[in-house]
Order: structure tokens, then sequence, then C-alpha cells
């Protein structure tokens, strides 16, 4: 028997209520479960009960066994001094709180049909347990979970954006300029690219936001690839010398100190993807007239951003990928993917955020909206729920089905999602229907 598999029964009312009597045999009628917590303390708080003909309110605690209550401490603990009810598979033990008082055990009964489902479930060894039973789910249930997933994606990625707000002194330029920077890695290289951001403060970038060049070498500079040992080619290179000679007098005005050069990939990455050419369509971005962060923040068009962020290198690298290396003559564009990528994993959670913190909510639909007028994403997990039978219709969609795998299915988390709660309780009723949308 697993925990989790209680709670589910208790949150959705699924037990057998008429096992749920107290002490003397009265029947224990529950006006409310409580709300769930998964933050330290008892599982459920704010329950309602009535018992003995009078209504208690606390929370309510939950354990296989009861004797788990003193084994995990709550014996001592005063956060439990509250707890009404104590909810269990196996009644083995009396059990008290840290003030003395006996706390109402009782253990409860439940189909056991239900477990079978579950344990079938989780059991599954293809990476979306419940794939072969995704045709037996509403299309309109499966698409309204897909929404409520993309905002909690979305909610996720704002708490990494305000811990970098909350680093920068509520600096919304830096804080976008960092976030945007990460995403130019393409995952391969996400953690050099952040730390060129720190070591680089956008505030420096500003001032020289009308010269390209300046741009680039403040970039190519503080990311170590000037470094004479990286580039063996680059020794003769003109373009290179002349990055290396203006870095050197704008790290000596800013006090400027390099990433390593070695923390950079290339091998494995198509040139195309190469970081030297990352770095060179990033100064294109910041080196836009009247900042790109109020740009971004003044366009509520979708495809007006992506031609924002569908930039070119610079005309160096329409025949390099490397310094000092020449290669047939390729114009070096971000593309339409690319842009699309920064889009939906920078320039979107930065704009929901600014408008959550500034009590704008046009913002937030803003930043939705967006993500709408996106086509979804096509990777891997995409291809995979594809192949189960639910195609993303956009960016909004793509993102919320990477969120169900990799924060539901590749953890297991079935008694959390929607979907596998319909499926493991067909032909039973929820206690709380309001919150599934349909009544399974």
């Amino acid at each position: 028997m697993k925990e989790e598999f209680l709670h589910y029964l208790w949150k959705y009312g699924l037990y057998d209520h008429d096992t749920l009597r107290d002490a003397s045999g009265e029947k224990i009628v529950v006006v409310s479960p409580g709300e769930y917590n998964r933050d330290s303390g008892p599982d459920f708080f704010n329950a309602r009960i009535i018992t003995g003909g009078t209504q208690w309110a606390g929370n309510v605690e939950i354990h296989i066994k009861s004797s788990h209550f003193d084994q995990h401490g709550h014996n001592s603990d005063h956060a439990f001094d509250n707890v009404i009810l104590h909810i269990v598979a196996e009644n083995d033990r009396k059990v008290f709180n840290a003030r003395g008082g006996e706390i109402l055990t009782v253990a409860i009964g439940f189909d056991k049909g239900l477990y079978e489902r579950y344990l079938d479930l989780v059991s599954k060894p293809c990476a979306i347990a419940c794939q072969d039973d995704l045709d037996r789910i509403d299309k309109f249930f499966i698409r309204h979970w897909l929404h409520c997933l993309s905002v909690e994606r979305l909610t996720e990625k704002s708490a990494a954006i305000e811990k970098i707000l909350a680093s920068t002194g509520n600096d919304w330029e830096e804080t976008f300029y960092r976030m945007l920077s990460r995403y130019f890695g393409f995952r391969v290289n996400t953690q050099p690219f952040e730390m060129l951001a720190a070591a680089l403060p956008f505030r420096i970038i500003r001032r020289h936001s009308d010269n390209r060049f300046q741009v680039e070498a403040l970039l190519f500079g503080t990311a170590g690839m000037l470094e004479e040992s990286l580039f063996k080619d680059a020794v003769n290179d003109d373009y290179y010398r002349k990055l290396v000679k203006e870095y050197r007098i704008l790290a000596t005005k800013y006090s400027l100190k390099p990433i390593h050069g070695w923390l950079w990939k290339f091998s494995r990455l198509r040139p195309v993807n190469f970081p030297t050419l990352r770095i060179s369509q990033l100064a294109a971005m910041l080196a836009t007239s009247g900042g790109l962060f109020s740009r971004v923040m003044e366009t509520d068009d979708a495809g007006r951003l992506r031609q924002l962020f569908a930039t070119e290198a610079s005309e160096y690298w329409n025949t390099h990928f490397i310094f000092g290396r020449q290669s047939r003559q390729v114009r070096k564009s971000t593309g339409t993917l690319a842009a699309d990528i920064l889009l939906i994993n920078a320039v979107i959670p930065v704009v929901f955020v600014y408008g959550r913190l500034r009590g704008l909510p046009a913002k937030c639909e803003k930043a939705l909206g967006m993500l709408e007028d996106l086509p979804a994403e096509d990777n891997l997990i995409t291809r995979e729920w594809k192949e189960a039978g639910v195609s993303p219709e956009s960016a909004f969609e793509s993102q919320a089905l990477l969120q169900l795998r990799n924060s539901y299915c590749r953890v297991r988390r079935c008694l959390d999602c929607r979907i596998g709660c319909r499926l493991v309780s067909m032909g039973k009723t929820f206690r709380e229907s309001h919150n599934l949308t349909l009544e399974p």
C-alpha cells in the first residue's frame, strides 16, 4: 500500500463511507476533507467532520499504519496538535498528540479494484503510462487539463525569474537579458551563457548598444573566446585581432573578468548552432535602439516578436563558423524555430511575470495569447504524445505536454494528474467533481 493512494481516496471521497466510524461505532460525517497540503505539517488542512453530534474543524493526517504517527515524530510536534482525524489503512496502535490528547484514528475500507488499477497504471513500462487508455478520456477533458498545465508551467518558470529579479535589485532589463542569454545556449551551452550574462552586466552593454561591434567585443571577450589558445587559426585573423584590441580597452574600463573559454561546447553540434554564431546573434539583438525589453513590452503580436528575435550574425560569420577558419558563404540567422524557442522559454515567461507582479492582468493574458498564437513545438516529447493520440495545436498546448511528461509521467504522479485520476476511478463518483471539470 502507498500513502499517496490513501491521500487520493480521502481527497476525492473514494473510500467506503460506512467504514468511517468513531470508537463508539457512530458514523463520522465528512463535511469537508480539507485542503491538500504538500509541504510540512498535516496532510489536509481545515477539514470539517461531524461525530457524536458535534462538528469539528481541524486537520487530517494520513498514514498506512497508525503507528507511523509516532515513527514520524508527529507525537512530539505541536504542528499536529490540531489533527482531528487520523486516517489509516491499518489501525495498529492508539496515538496521541504532543499535548497528550488521543487522536481519533480510523481505518477506512475501499474498493480493492481501485488500488489494482492504480498499481497497473504506475507500473507500465512505457514513458506515458496511460497511452493505451487515452481514447477512453473525453477530448474536452484533456484539453482543459492541458490549459491548467500550461499555466502551471508558466508559474513554475515565474519562480526562477523572480529569483533573478530579486538578485538584480528589481532591474527588469537585466533580468530579461539574463533569461534571454540562458536560452541562447539552447540546452547544450545553457550554463556558459548564464555565466556570461552574470559576468557582463546589461548596463555595460546598454552603454554601447549603438555600436554592434563593441557589443560583440564585450560578449566574445567576456565569454573567454578571445583567449589566444582557444582558436589556433585565429592569430592572423584581422576581425579577431580587432575584437581582442577593442575588448582589452573595454575590459580595462569596466574591470571585466572573462569566464573560461573551454566551458563552451562545440562537439556534436551542427556548425550553425556553434556558440560563436549564437553570441554574434545575441549581440545583434542587444544592439537594438530603444532597448530590447521595452520593444518586447510594447509589442502584442507574436509574429512581430518573432521578427524581432530572428536576427543574423554579423557579416564576418557569413564565411566562418569559428574564428580564423573560413567556410563556404552562408548567412547565419537564428531562424524561425530558434526565435520561437526564445519566445516560448524566455520572452513570454518574463512578460507573464511582469504582468503578474505589476498587477497588469492584460500583460498576463498577452503572454498566454502569444503562446496560443505560436505553433506547437516539435521535439521528442511532443512526438511521444502524438503517437499516444494527443496532438498539440499550439505552443500553449505543447508546453503543457512537456509539463505533463516531465513533472507527472516521468515520476509517475498519476494520482496528481487529472487523466490518471479519471482512469483509476472509472465508474466512481468524485466528492470534489468541481476540481476536475467533469464527473468521472
